[in-house]
């Protein structure tokens, strides 16, 4: 059962601790149902795609 449970995580426990939203520093949350990061202070969202967090801000996007 361990395997699935790590199958589920979209990225490594070691890095979703360090990453933090670029546009204003505050921490991430996992969104499972959109496979997205959302900044829990400012709100933006941000896609993983292919294992690999998209950290752009909006206007860059």
């Amino acid at each position: 059962m361990a395997n699935k449970k790590k199958e589920n995580q979209p990225l490594p426990k070691e890095l979703f601790d360090i990453l933090a939203c670029p546009a204003c520093k505050s921490d991430l949350n996992y969104t499972k149902d959109k496979g997205s990061l959302v900044c829990v202070k400012c709100k933006a969202k941000y896609p993983i795609k292919e294992g690999i967090p998209i950290l752009l801000p909006k206007n860059k996007q």
